[in-house]
């Protein structure tokens, strides 16, 4: 890692600004320039989604309860999240980038990452390559989608560089400007670095990025108590770590309830709906679920946590009987539900995993069942059949977009396929 490969530049990574705001704005001219606020579902004890710039003005952001944004920004607009909207804006994004250089990886809904070849790797063309990508998304999409793009000599310095000029910045972080550039960050500003990993490196001392960089690789694997603290010294000094195959370990939906499903009974439907939308997730990636948790938020009360082993399974009925099972254990005090949500974990390939002999006959004709009700929502909507359980809630309980998932719509899109 010596002489002119160190000096190059490998990485453009480019971060959409208050994404899901920005396509509100983008395909409602009435909203463009005012302070914008996207919910899950329109109600005063959610939280917010995303935020506008103009809201985040008046220091509105991700995660603020909706009463204090109104306080916060009296003139705040509440527009619920449209997720089928945003998935078909990201892939348009994507091909809009695509047409300037090619997409190296998708991080999350409103973050890529492209690979530098060549003479993109000069300074000079990296920066022309960041211009020519901001033309074509404001000339092909909209000049309401503006992003902030990082150019480093790996990912995740290019991300480190994306978030240092926000919105609609372009940063570049040298390798000769290493470790000094990175100075007058914060710990947290580091990804990966959480409120918990900083507490820890203070109590050992280490409380500036500048202490932090001053460890070499063996003290940083100490202060991790793994090789992760290795990797991330050297991701630190703009070296691109090699990529570990990451296995899915759970999957899950959760859903904020509307205040006329915010009942005992209907809570348990939109139960229902999240867990047959889980299950045929877990059928499309071929894995099998070997637990099941329920989690019921209350207002003005701790969440209700509960869940149960099975046996490695993608059968619907199934795991619809391991709900009702811990449903039964629902506290019996009068509390009113605002989220639920279902997390199928223990995710196994059927591979090597061990069969219930006793319910194999039976696992047969309900693997048939399954197969061909997925087809029919895949084929002409996602509410076409479904398991008594979620009559009450069909229409509840739509496609959610996670940081690190992006929600196949043939799979859990509102939509039917094409």
């Amino acid at each position: 890692m010596h002489g002119s490969q160190m000096s190059e530049l490998n990485a453009l990574y480019i971060d959409f600004n208050s994404y899901f705001a920005s396509v509100e704005q983008l395909l409602r001219p009435e909203l463009r320039g005012r302070p914008v606020a996207v919910l899950p579902v329109v109600a005063e004890t959610t939280c917010c989604i995303a935020a506008s710039y103009e809201a985040k003005s008046f220091g509105v952001r991700t995660g603020t309860r909706v009463s204090d944004a109104r306080k916060m920004c009296p003139g705040i607009i509440l527009v619920e999240a449209r997720p089928a909207l945003y998935i078909e804006y990201h892939h348009k994004l994507i091909e809009v980038v695509e047409s300037c250089t090619h997409v190296e990886k998708t991080l999350s809904i409103d973050e890529m990452v492209c690979k530098l070849t060549g003479s993109q790797r000069q300074r000079n063309n990296a920066l022309a390559l960041a211009t020519r990508i901001k033309q074509t998304i404001a000339r092909n999409v909209g000049e309401e989608i503006r992003c902030s793009i990082g150019i480093a000599p790996n990912t995740y310095l290019s991300k480190i560089a994306s978030n240092m000029q926000k919105p609609d910045g372009c940063v570049v972080i040298e390798q000769h400007e290493l470790p000094q550039r990175l100075y007058g960050l914060k710990l947290r500003d580091l990804k990966g670095i959480g409120r918990k990993m900083e507490q820890r490196l203070i109590a050992q001392g280490i409380d500036s990025v500048q202490s932090l960089l001053a460890l070499n690789r063996d003290q940083l694997r100490s202060v991790w108590g793994s090789i992760d603290g290795e990797r991330f010294h050297d991701k630190l000094r703009g070296i691109e770590p090699p990529e570990r195959r990451q296995h899915r370990s759970s999957l899950g939906h959760s859903h904020v309830l509307p205040p006329e499903l915010r009942t005992h009974h209907a809570a348990l439907s939109v139960l229902h709906r999240l867990l047959q939308k889980a299950c045929l997730r877990l059928r499309s990636y071929g894995l099998l679920a070997s637990a099941i948790q329920v989690r019921v938020k209350f207002l003005n009360r701790p969440a209700w946590v509960v869940d149960s082993q099975c046996t490695p399974t993608d059968n619907t009925l199934q795991l619809t009987q391991a709900l009702e099972l811990l449903w039964q254990q629902y506290p019996a005090r009068k509390s009113i539900p605002y989220a639920v949500g279902v997390v199928l974990d223990g995710l196994v390939e059927p591979v090597g995993s061990i069969a219930d002999l006793f319910q194999e006959e039976r696992s047969v004709s309900h693997g048939r069942l399954n197969s061909v009700l997925d087809k029919l929502n895949m084929r002409y909507g996602k509410n076409t059949v479904y398991f008594g359980g979620a009559h009450n809630a069909v229409s509840y309980a739509p496609m959610r977009i996670a940081f690190n998932h992006i929600p196949d719509i043939k799979t859990e899109g509102d939509l039917p396929a094409d």
